[in-house]
Protein backbone atom coordinates (compact mmCIF):
# COMPACT_ATOMS: atom_id res chain seq x y z
CA UNK A 1 0.00 0.00 0.00
CA UNK A 2 1.41 3.36 -1.02
CA UNK A 3 2.24 5.90 1.68
CA UNK A 4 0.17 9.04 0.99
CA UNK A 5 2.60 11.30 2.85
CA UNK A 6 5.52 10.19 0.69
CA UNK A 7 3.30 10.44 -2.39
CA UNK A 8 2.32 14.01 -1.54
CA UNK A 9 6.00 14.93 -1.14
CA UNK A 10 6.80 13.36 -4.52
CA UNK A 11 3.91 15.06 -6.36
CA UNK A 12 4.80 18.43 -4.82
CA UNK A 13 8.44 17.99 -5.87
CA UNK A 14 7.42 17.00 -9.39
CA UNK A 15 5.18 20.06 -9.66
CA UNK A 16 7.67 22.59 -8.21
CA UNK A 17 10.80 21.04 -9.72
CA UNK A 18 13.10 22.11 -6.86
CA UNK A 19 14.03 20.29 -3.63
CA UNK A 20 14.56 23.42 -1.50
CA UNK A 21 11.31 25.09 -2.55
CA UNK A 22 9.43 21.84 -2.02
CA UNK A 23 10.86 21.57 1.48
CA UNK A 24 9.77 25.14 2.22
CA UNK A 25 6.23 24.58 0.97
CA UNK A 26 5.84 21.37 2.98
CA UNK A 27 7.57 22.81 6.07
CA UNK A 28 10.25 20.12 5.86
CA UNK A 29 14.02 19.99 5.53
CA UNK A 30 15.59 19.27 2.14
CA UNK A 31 16.98 16.03 3.51
CA UNK A 32 13.47 15.09 4.68
CA UNK A 33 12.17 15.51 1.14
CA UNK A 34 15.00 13.33 -0.18
CA UNK A 35 14.20 10.68 2.45
CA UNK A 36 10.53 10.57 1.42
CA UNK A 37 11.48 10.13 -2.25
CA UNK A 38 13.97 7.39 -1.41
CA UNK A 39 11.43 5.51 0.75
CA UNK A 40 8.80 5.81 -1.95
CA UNK A 41 11.19 4.41 -4.57
CA UNK A 42 12.11 1.55 -2.25
CA UNK A 43 8.46 0.72 -1.52
CA UNK A 44 7.66 0.65 -5.25
CA UNK A 45 10.96 -1.00 -6.18
CA UNK A 46 11.54 1.45 -9.02
CA UNK A 47 13.42 4.69 -9.73
CA UNK A 48 11.22 7.76 -9.92
CA UNK A 49 13.85 10.47 -10.52
CA UNK A 50 16.97 10.84 -12.65
CA UNK A 51 19.31 13.29 -10.92
CA UNK A 52 21.57 15.55 -13.00
CA UNK A 53 23.56 17.76 -10.64
CA UNK A 54 21.12 20.09 -8.88
CA UNK A 55 18.40 19.25 -11.38
CA UNK A 56 16.31 16.12 -11.81
CA UNK A 57 13.98 14.50 -14.33
CA UNK A 58 11.09 12.13 -13.82
CA UNK A 59 11.51 8.61 -15.10
CA UNK A 60 8.72 7.01 -17.11
CA UNK A 61 7.44 5.41 -13.90
CA UNK A 62 7.83 8.79 -12.18
CA UNK A 63 5.64 10.49 -14.81
CA UNK A 64 3.04 7.76 -14.46
CA UNK A 65 3.06 7.98 -10.67
CA UNK A 66 2.80 11.78 -10.78
CA UNK A 67 -0.34 11.71 -12.95
CA UNK A 68 -2.04 8.92 -11.04
CA UNK A 69 -0.80 10.22 -7.70
CA UNK A 70 -2.51 13.60 -8.18
CA UNK A 71 -5.83 11.85 -8.69
CA UNK A 72 -5.23 9.56 -5.72
CA UNK A 73 -4.41 12.48 -3.45
CA UNK A 74 -7.47 14.36 -4.69
CA UNK A 75 -9.74 11.35 -4.03
CA UNK A 76 -8.24 10.86 -0.58
CA UNK A 77 -8.81 14.53 0.25
CA UNK A 78 -12.43 14.39 -0.95
CA UNK A 79 -13.05 11.22 1.04
CA UNK A 80 -11.61 12.77 4.17
CA UNK A 81 -13.73 15.88 3.67
CA UNK A 82 -16.90 13.83 3.22
CA UNK A 83 -16.36 12.03 6.51
CA UNK A 84 -15.14 15.03 8.50
CA UNK A 85 -17.76 17.56 7.39
CA UNK A 86 -21.15 17.30 9.04
CA UNK A 87 -23.02 20.43 8.09
CA UNK A 88 -26.50 21.04 9.42
CA UNK A 89 -27.32 22.72 6.10
CA UNK A 90 -26.32 19.91 3.71
CA UNK A 91 -27.59 16.43 2.94
CA UNK A 92 -30.89 14.57 2.92
CA UNK A 93 -33.27 14.31 5.87
CA UNK A 94 -36.05 11.73 5.60
CA UNK A 95 -39.24 12.14 7.64
CA UNK A 96 -42.61 10.47 8.04
CA UNK A 97 -45.69 11.63 9.90
CA UNK A 98 -49.45 11.21 9.88
CA UNK A 99 -51.09 13.32 7.21
CA UNK A 100 -52.35 16.13 9.44
CA UNK A 101 -48.87 16.94 10.74
CA UNK A 102 -47.50 16.63 7.23
CA UNK A 103 -49.92 19.21 5.86
CA UNK A 104 -48.61 21.70 8.40
CA UNK A 105 -44.94 20.79 8.40
CA UNK A 106 -44.05 20.00 4.80
CA UNK A 107 -44.52 23.55 3.41
CA UNK A 108 -42.51 24.91 6.34
CA UNK A 109 -39.67 22.45 5.79
CA UNK A 110 -39.62 23.33 2.09
CA UNK A 111 -39.16 26.99 3.05
CA UNK A 112 -36.07 25.91 5.03
CA UNK A 113 -34.82 24.03 1.97
CA UNK A 114 -35.25 27.20 -0.09
CA UNK A 115 -32.97 28.98 2.36
CA UNK A 116 -30.45 26.11 2.39
CA UNK A 117 -30.64 24.47 -1.08
CA UNK A 118 -28.03 21.86 -0.13
CA UNK A 119 -30.60 20.38 2.26
CA UNK A 120 -32.95 17.80 0.74
CA UNK A 121 -36.26 17.12 2.49
CA UNK A 122 -37.79 13.68 1.88
CA UNK A 123 -41.26 13.79 3.48
CA UNK A 124 -43.81 10.97 3.42
CA UNK A 125 -47.24 10.60 5.01
CA UNK A 126 -47.99 7.32 6.76
CA UNK A 127 -49.81 5.71 9.66
CA UNK A 128 -48.19 5.27 13.06
CA UNK A 129 -47.69 1.62 12.22
CA UNK A 130 -46.01 2.43 8.90
CA UNK A 131 -43.75 5.00 10.54
CA UNK A 132 -42.65 2.57 13.24
CA UNK A 133 -41.92 -0.08 10.61
CA UNK A 134 -39.78 2.34 8.58
CA UNK A 135 -37.84 3.36 11.70
CA UNK A 136 -37.32 -0.29 12.63
CA UNK A 137 -35.84 -0.97 9.18
CA UNK A 138 -33.53 2.09 9.32
CA UNK A 139 -35.30 3.69 6.35
CA UNK A 140 -36.02 6.93 8.14
CA UNK A 141 -34.22 9.71 10.02
CA UNK A 142 -37.21 11.19 11.87
CA UNK A 143 -40.63 9.73 12.63
CA UNK A 144 -43.43 11.85 14.05
CA UNK A 145 -46.01 9.61 15.70
CA UNK A 146 -49.23 10.18 17.61
CA UNK A 147 -48.88 6.93 19.57
CA UNK A 148 -45.99 5.46 21.51
CA UNK A 149 -44.03 2.86 19.50
CA UNK A 150 -44.26 -0.80 20.48
CA UNK A 151 -40.72 -1.64 19.36
CA UNK A 152 -38.29 -1.08 22.24
CA UNK A 153 -35.57 -0.08 19.76
CA UNK A 154 -37.50 3.07 18.84
CA UNK A 155 -36.85 6.10 21.05
CA UNK A 156 -39.87 8.42 21.43
CA UNK A 157 -39.74 11.89 22.97
CA UNK A 158 -42.84 14.03 23.61
CA UNK A 159 -42.93 16.93 21.17
CA UNK A 160 -46.32 18.64 21.34
CA UNK A 161 -50.08 18.12 21.44
CA UNK A 162 -52.42 18.47 18.46
CA UNK A 163 -56.06 19.36 19.21
CA UNK A 164 -58.84 17.21 17.76
CA UNK A 165 -61.68 19.30 16.32
CA UNK A 166 -65.17 18.92 14.93
CA UNK A 167 -65.57 20.26 11.38
CA UNK A 168 -68.93 21.15 9.85
CA UNK A 169 -70.15 23.13 6.86
CA UNK A 170 -69.70 26.86 7.44
CA UNK A 171 -73.37 27.62 8.17
CA UNK A 172 -73.39 25.43 11.30
CA UNK A 173 -72.70 27.71 14.28
CA UNK A 174 -73.73 25.49 17.21
CA UNK A 175 -73.45 21.79 16.35
CA UNK A 176 -75.82 20.04 18.76
CA UNK A 177 -76.53 16.33 18.66
CA UNK A 178 -79.58 16.64 16.41
CA UNK A 179 -77.64 18.80 13.97
CA UNK A 180 -74.89 16.20 13.68
CA UNK A 181 -77.38 13.40 13.11
CA UNK A 182 -79.07 15.42 10.39
CA UNK A 183 -75.78 16.22 8.68
CA UNK A 184 -74.37 12.69 8.68
CA UNK A 185 -70.73 11.72 8.89
CA UNK A 186 -67.81 11.96 6.45
CA UNK A 187 -65.62 8.95 7.18
CA UNK A 188 -61.82 8.59 6.88
CA UNK A 189 -59.24 6.00 8.03
CA UNK A 190 -58.71 7.53 11.50
CA UNK A 191 -62.29 8.73 11.96
CA UNK A 192 -63.30 6.16 14.58
CA UNK A 193 -60.21 6.88 16.65
CA UNK A 194 -60.66 10.66 16.54
CA UNK A 195 -64.42 10.48 17.15
CA UNK A 196 -63.92 8.26 20.19
CA UNK A 197 -61.48 10.83 21.57
CA UNK A 198 -63.66 13.91 21.09
CA UNK A 199 -67.35 13.09 20.95
CA UNK A 200 -68.10 11.09 24.14
CA UNK A 201 -67.01 13.89 26.47
CA UNK A 202 -69.05 16.49 24.57
CA UNK A 203 -72.21 14.58 23.61
CA UNK A 204 -73.80 12.36 26.25
CA UNK A 205 -75.75 10.55 23.53
CA UNK A 206 -72.65 9.37 21.70
CA UNK A 207 -71.81 5.68 21.84
CA UNK A 208 -70.37 4.84 18.43
CA UNK A 209 -70.05 6.29 14.93
CA UNK A 210 -72.66 3.82 13.71
CA UNK A 211 -75.20 6.24 15.24
CA UNK A 212 -74.59 8.51 12.24
CA UNK A 213 -75.40 7.86 8.63
CA UNK A 214 -72.19 7.86 6.59
CA UNK A 215 -72.42 10.35 3.72
CA UNK A 216 -68.98 9.80 2.21
CA UNK A 217 -65.44 8.61 2.81
CA UNK A 218 -61.94 9.52 1.65
CA UNK A 219 -58.49 8.22 2.51
CA UNK A 220 -56.74 11.30 1.12
CA UNK A 221 -56.06 13.76 3.94
CA UNK A 222 -56.35 16.80 1.66
CA UNK A 223 -59.76 15.67 0.31
CA UNK A 224 -61.59 14.63 3.48
CA UNK A 225 -63.09 18.09 3.99
CA UNK A 226 -64.28 18.55 0.40
CA UNK A 227 -67.68 16.91 1.02
CA UNK A 228 -67.95 18.82 4.31
CA UNK A 229 -67.43 22.06 2.41
CA UNK A 230 -70.22 21.00 0.05
CA UNK A 231 -72.59 20.58 2.99
CA UNK A 232 -72.69 16.79 2.81
CA UNK A 233 -71.74 16.02 6.40
CA UNK A 234 -69.43 16.64 9.35
CA UNK A 235 -66.21 14.96 10.44
CA UNK A 236 -63.62 14.89 13.22
CA UNK A 237 -59.97 15.65 12.44
CA UNK A 238 -56.72 16.86 13.97
CA UNK A 239 -56.53 20.65 13.87
CA UNK A 240 -53.65 20.92 11.37
CA UNK A 241 -55.57 18.94 8.77
CA UNK A 242 -58.62 21.17 9.21
CA UNK A 243 -56.55 24.36 9.13
CA UNK A 244 -54.75 23.32 5.94
CA UNK A 245 -57.97 22.96 3.91
CA UNK A 246 -57.88 25.46 1.07
CA UNK A 247 -61.54 26.55 1.22
CA UNK A 248 -61.75 27.73 4.80
CA UNK A 249 -64.76 29.95 4.10
CA UNK A 250 -66.85 26.84 3.34
CA UNK A 251 -66.15 25.00 6.59
CA UNK A 252 -66.33 25.79 10.29
CA UNK A 253 -63.81 24.42 12.79
CA UNK A 254 -65.35 23.86 16.23
CA UNK A 255 -63.26 23.69 19.40
CA UNK A 256 -65.76 21.94 21.63
CA UNK A 257 -66.26 22.75 25.30
CA UNK A 258 -64.30 19.73 26.46
CA UNK A 259 -61.29 19.81 24.21
CA UNK A 260 -59.04 16.83 23.64
CA UNK A 261 -55.62 16.59 22.03
CA UNK A 262 -53.46 13.90 20.54
CA UNK A 263 -49.83 13.63 21.70
CA UNK A 264 -47.09 13.97 19.11
CA UNK A 265 -43.78 12.15 19.62
CA UNK A 266 -40.55 12.66 17.71
CA UNK A 267 -38.97 9.24 17.20
CA UNK A 268 -35.75 7.66 15.93
CA UNK A 269 -34.08 4.27 16.08
CA UNK A 270 -31.89 3.71 19.12
CA UNK A 271 -28.87 2.79 16.98
CA UNK A 272 -29.39 5.31 14.20
CA UNK A 273 -26.82 8.03 13.62
CA UNK A 274 -28.06 11.56 14.24
CA UNK A 275 -26.10 13.90 11.91
CA UNK A 276 -26.22 17.62 12.59
CA UNK A 277 -28.71 18.16 9.76
CA UNK A 278 -31.17 15.73 11.38
CA UNK A 279 -30.87 17.41 14.78
CA UNK A 280 -31.25 20.80 13.08
CA UNK A 281 -34.51 19.76 11.43
CA UNK A 282 -35.74 18.36 14.74
CA UNK A 283 -35.05 21.70 16.38
CA UNK A 284 -36.84 23.61 13.64
CA UNK A 285 -39.87 21.30 13.88
CA UNK A 286 -39.98 21.75 17.66
CA UNK A 287 -39.73 25.52 17.30
CA UNK A 288 -42.43 25.68 14.65
CA UNK A 289 -44.97 23.41 16.32
CA UNK A 290 -44.44 24.92 19.76
CA UNK A 291 -44.24 28.55 18.61
CA UNK A 292 -40.64 29.02 19.70
CA UNK A 293 -38.52 31.74 18.17
CA UNK A 294 -35.10 31.42 16.62
CA UNK A 295 -33.28 29.03 14.35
Amino acid sequence: MINLIWLKTFCTLAEIGHFTQTAEQLFMTQSGVSQHIKKLEQSLNTALLIRAGKRFYLTQHGEQLYQQGLQLLSDASALSTNFSEDSQYQGQVSLMSPGSLGLKLYPYLLSIQQTYPELSIDYQFSSNRGIEQALSEHQLDIGLMTALPVNGEIIAQPLTQEPIVLVTPSHIEHPNWQTLQTLGFIDHPDAHHHAQLLLPSNYAQFEHLSQFKVHGKSNQISLILTPVALGLGFTVLPLHAASAFTEQSKIRIHHLAKGVSEPVYVCHHRRAQQPRRVNYIKQRIDGYLNNKLGD
